[in-house]
C-alpha cells in the first residue's frame, strides 16, 4: 500500500505544528499540505491528490462539518476537537476517528492505525462481488447487479436486477462492504448503485429499473458530489 497522503486543517498554529510532527513520525503517513485556512485546503484538494484530512471542527471561516459537506465522500477524516461529541449523521462512513485535544502521540498513532486499516480494507474490497447469507444459504452477489440496499428493522434487503436477498445486517455495515466509487447512501434507509441511476430529482432518484428511491435532506450534498 502507498503512503496515506495527509492534510492538516486547523485554525491554531500550535495544533498544526503538533500534528505535523506526529505525521512525520509515522512511516505510512505522508504530509502533503497544512493550513490554518480551510478555504486554502479546499483549493489544494481540487488540484492535488490527498487521502486523509486531520480536520478541526470549530473554525471561524468554515466549520469542519461544512468542510465535509463540500467535499462529500472524496476523502476520509480524523476530526480534532476540544469537544467530546458531535452529531454527524450521514458522515459516519467518512470519519475514521475523533481526536480530543490535547492530543498525545499514543492516541494519534492509534488513530493512524485505524486509518491504515480503513484504506487497506477499501483496496481489498475492489473485488467485483461479495457473499451474503440469506434464507440459510450463502449467495454470491456481483456488485454491478445491485440496484439498491434498503434497511428494514434488523435486516437489509439487497435488491438486485434478478431478485432480492433479506440479510440479517445493518445498513452501516453494508455501506462499509460496498465499493465507495459505485455506491452511495442517499437516505437513512437506502444505499443505491450510482451506475443504476436513470433520473435524479430534487427529492428522489429513479433507477433504470424504474424504482423510485427517496433522497434524505442530510444526504443530498454527498450524492451530488458523487455524481459530478
Amino acid at each position: 500500500m502507498n503512503k496515506i497522503k495527509c492534510i492538516v486543517v486547523d485554525d491554531e498554529p500550535l495544533a498544526i505544528s503538533l500534528l505535523e510532527s506526529y505525521i512525520w513520525k509515522v512511516p505510512f503517513l505522508e504530509l502533503v499540505f497544512s493550513t490554518e485556512n480551510p478555504i486554502e485546503a479546499l483549493e489544494f484538494i481540487q488540484n492535488n491528490e490527498a487521502d486523509l484530512v486531520f480536520l478541526d471542527i470549530q473554525m471561524p471561516e468554515l466549520t469542519g462539518i461544512n468542510f465535509m459537506k463540500i467535499l462529500g465522500d472524496k476523502l476520509k477524516y480524523v476530526l480534532t476537537t476540544a469537544y467530546s461529541e458531535y452529531a454527524l449523521e450521514g458522515y459516519e462512513h467518512n470519519i475514521v476517528d475523533y481526536l480530543l485535544k490535547p492530543i498525545s502521540f499514543e492516541r494519534f498513532y492509534k488513530s493512524a492505525l485505524k486509518a491504515q486499516e480503513r484504506f487497506v480494507f477499501n483496496e481489498n474490497k475492489e473485488d467485483a462481488h461479495f457473499f451474503v447469507k440469506s434464507s440459510g444459504q450463502q449467495h454470491r452477489i456481483n456488485f454491478e447487479n445491485i440496484l439498491y440496499v434498503e434497511s428494514i428493522k434488523d435486516y437489509v434487503n439487497i435488491r438486485t436486477s434478478e431478485q432480492e436477498y433479506i440479510v440479517l445486517d445493518t445498513l452501516k455495515s453494508m455501506e462499509q462492504q460496498l465499493p465507495d466509487h459505485s455506491f452511495v447512501r442517499i437516505h437513512k434507509s437506502f444505499i443505491i448503485n450510482l451506475n443504476q441511476i436513470k433520473n435524479l430529482g430534487s427529492k428522489k432518484v429513479t433507477l433504470i429499473s424504474e424504482q423510485e428511491i427517496p433522497i434524505g435532506e442530510s444526504f443530498r450534498m454527498n450524492l451530488l458530489t458523487k455524481i459530478k
